[in-house]
């Protein structure tokens, strides 16, 4: 018998940054009637403060893989009664697109999302935003923590100075560079071929680390089959998205979508 439950939505933070994130997002879908979900990566369950606290010597986040981080999301979603919808920003947003690839989502929307395998980055600014985070010739045995000049550059560009350093302080945590390496290999798979349920992307114009370029090209991977596949640019988003004056705009129009493509 089908029962009036409230659907569940499962968001997936990305990397850098604290899950935390998600709260008002939370809250703004709860009120529209949906139940939330926002798990923390292994090992990062815990306030900015208290992980920044632990840099570079937490050696089993820095251990964390991008084939576990998969694991750990897929067997999240699979323990839920039902399928939920699945929302990811940035590496959530690959981790979205690969849950989704194996059937585990009702509807999925990738957020400003660091594309799949097969799809090369070689956008200029993605690679000055990300390169540090894969820690070439450096110890893998040590997390990385990124300073604020690259955050100023990566996530927060063209906002306030103080507005640059309330985020850094409440959400920058941090990050396994294997888990970044993760994202050029296998782990970061997704067969395009294949039918999928409904997929949103979104993506940024002001966005440096993942433009809406590299957004684009990502979405043109996929091969029409019949599946819903659809893509919105928004103006003036950088990759803050999530914490952006704006966001419930975004969430807005998100919500709309998913009102039109689950039942």
């Amino acid at each position: 018998m089908k029962t009036n439950a409230p659907k569940t939505v499962v968001f997936i933070t990305g990397a850098f940054v604290t899950h935390h994130g998600w709260k008002p997002w939370q809250d703004y879908f709860e009120a529209k009637g949906y139940k939330t979900l926002a798990p923390a990566w292994p090992y990062k369950d815990g306030t900015a403060a208290e992980l920044r606290a632990r840099q570079p010597h937490d050696t089993d986040l820095a251990k964390l893989t991008l084939s576990e981080l998969v694991e750990h999301y897929a067997n999240f979603v699979k323990a839920l009664p039902e399928k939920p919808i699945i929302i990811g920003h940035s590496l959530g947003g690959l981790i979205t697109q690969i849950l989704l690839n194996r059937d585990l989502a009702e509807a999925a929307v990738a957020i400003h999302s660091v594309p799949p395998q097969g799809v090369i980055p070689y956008e200029f600014s993605f690679l000055k935003a990300g390169w540090k985070a894969l820690g070439l010739f450096t110890d893998l045995d040590k997390t990385y923590l990124m300073s604020f000049e690259d955050w100023q550059y990566a996530f927060v560009n063209e906002m306030s100075l103080d507005d640059q350093k309330k985020a850094y302080d409440e959400n920058t945590i941090p990050e396994s560079k294997v888990v970044a390496r993760g994202g050029l290999t296998s782990a970061a798979h997704v067969d395009f071929d294949k039918p999928h349920a409904p997929l949103l992307m979104t993506s940024g114009s002001l966005d440096n680390i993942i433009p809406a370029h590299l957004n684009n090209r990502n979405l043109k991977a996929y091969k029409e089959n019949g599946s819903v596949l659809d893509y919105k640019e928004f103006e003036g988003r950088n990759h803050y998205v999530l914490g952006q004056p704006t966001w419930q705009e975004d969430a807005d129009y998100i919500l709309e979508w998913l009102a039109k493509n689950t039942k």
